[in-house]
């Protein structure tokens, strides 16, 4: 095994180091990269090998999660790039994007049936995609990692609003 411990994920996957990611590329480089540390294909060499090999593998697992999910994979390019998200810390966020948050969640707790929470989904949906594109952009194109960290947050709201929605469809099916 040749594989480096502080190679970054994206050295780890052999991808460049940017939001846009082919996820069938990523997809196969797993699957070779699991091949090569299986822990089976060490069961001659100990224990030891097979821990190390395990090891590797979780490290594997847990960069291949990371690069699949847009909101993780922008989070974590802002952090190599010197803008961390600081979620906990950094709540501020742009006061007409606070009022569309507002606005999503008085529609949600008014929503009386399963046709209010689909049409509520489908603009939750829009507007992330619409995030998507900005971090796009702001990451492969413009290197703005602190406006990036920012959008990435905002990603993060609409995410947890998405949880929200299932919740709501949950209870009123």
């Amino acid at each position: 095994m040749n594989l480096n411990l502080q190679s970054t994920d994206f050295e780890l996957f052999d991808v460049s180091p940017r939001f846009a990611q082919d996820l069938a590329q990523l997809d196969a480089r797993w699957k070779a990269l699991q091949r090569q540390v299986h822990p089976d294909r060490f069961a001659a060499q100990g224990a030891a090998a097979q821990r190390v090999a395990a090891q590797w593998s979780a490290r594997i697992n847990e960069a291949y999660r990371r690069l699949q999910d847009p909101q993780r994979r922008a989070a974590y390019l802002c952090e190599l790039n010197g803008a961390p998200i600081e979620a906990e810390s950094n709540t501020a966020m742009p006061p007409a994007f606070l009022m569309q948050q507002m606005a999503l969640r008085e529609q949600l707790d008014d929503a009386a049936g399963l046709a209010d929470v689909d049409a509520i989904a489908q603009e939750a949906a829009h507007l992330r995609e619409q995030w998507l594109q900005q971090i796009a952009r702001q990451i492969d194109t413009q290197a703005d990692w602190p406006g990036a960290a920012q959008s990435v947050r905002a990603l993060m709201f609409l995410d947890k609003f998405a949880a929200d929605l299932a919740r709501k469809r949950e209870a009123l099916a």
